[in-house]
């Protein structure tokens, strides 16, 4: 029961920010559920993902985005479109960078950050690093303390107005603080989901995304960011999942790279996305996994709108 004289709260709190600095695995660790890939490969989320943390005061509405990046080809275009997204309709603002990342990175997003006129934290994750990285390939003279309050004055200087918190998603040093602190700003409002609900993406999302995760793990180079998995067929019983699946590539080349010889590879991707998603849905999951060619598809227009990659 909600306590009495307590109003209800509600709001959107959007992570933003660079590849591969952290921000997938600290969403995960601010819902408490595995909702976004986290690798050790950059742009991995594609996708804007949120992920829905409910108490009987609160409702947290988190959004994963795309690294932001200056793209190359229409899905680059799309996942900027997503992160840029992310800056119209949040609460709160979650920016995440790292020990290591140039501060003036991709400024043309982070001035879009300086003007906007809800607070806005800084987050500077990866501070256990510290101890053992090397910036700029010189050894850190300094103490990892006089490191990082280095590279808090410097972003300072670029976001006066955000409040900076050093944190390590990874380890869930300062996530506690973290989410106190985004309670505290978050403003008085009546839910926006249901109270059960964890995410706004449909279960064949989260399989497309494990098999998805599963193609960045045990491949190399291009082929990772070639693929795209559809999902054809999700039907479940009281006792089993069955799933059919596509993975699209853009070659005939990749596709033998994907099945390999004898199909080895693509029943190592089968196996271990199915022990995943086992654990993700509670339940045997019969999978099977085809693979197919659709030349060009990330610079498609009409194949990213199939794909889901133009966002609303």
């Amino acid at each position: 029961m909600k306590s009495e004289g307590l109003k209800h709260k509600a709001g959107f709190v959007n992570i933003v920010g660079n590849p591969n600095v952290g921000k997938s695995t600290l969403m995960n660790q601010l819902v408490g559920e595995r909702i976004s890939i986290a690798t050790f490969k950059a742009q991995t989320t594609r996708h804007r993902i949120m992920g829905i943390v409910n108490t009987p005061e609160m409702q947290i509405v988190f959004s994963d985005t795309p690294g932001v990046l200056k793209p190359n080809y229409k899905l680059q275009e799309s996942m900027l479109a997503f992160s840029e997204s992310a800056l119209q309709d949040a609460d709160v603002l979650l920016y995440v960078t790292d020990v290591v990342e140039n501060p003036e990175k991709n400024m043309d997003f982070l001035e879009k950050v300086q003007k906007m006129t809800i607070p806005v934290i800084l987050l500077i994750n990866k501070i256990d690093e510290l101890q053992r990285l090397e910036v700029r390939g010189e050894r850190l003279e300094n103490t990892p303390q006089q490191s990082l309050n280095a590279i808090v004055e410097r972003w300072h200087t670029l976001l006066p107005k955000a409040e900076i918190l050093p944190i390590s998603a990874k380890n869930k040093f300062g996530v506690d603080m973290l989410l106190k602190r985004i309670q505290e700003l978050l403003p008085e409002s009546p839910a926006y989901f249901d109270k059960d609900q964890l995410t706004d993406k449909p279960a064949r999302f989260f399989v497309s995304e494990i098999i998805r995760e599963k193609i960045l793990l045990y491949y190399d180079k291009e082929i990772p960011y070639s693929v795209e998995v559809a999902v054809e067929r999700f039907k479940e019983d009281d006792k089993h999942i069955h799933i059919n699946a596509i993975i699209y590539v853009e070659r005939d080349s990749q596709k033998g790279i994907i099945i390999g010889h004898q199909g080895v590879a693509l029943k190592k991707v089968s196996t271990e996305a199915r022990k995943s998603l086992e654990k993700f849905f509670d339940k045997p999951i019969f999978l099977e996994i085809f693979v197919k060619v659709d030349k060009d598809w990330r610079s498609s227009e009409r194949e990213l709108n199939h794909f889901g990659y133009n966002p609303e």
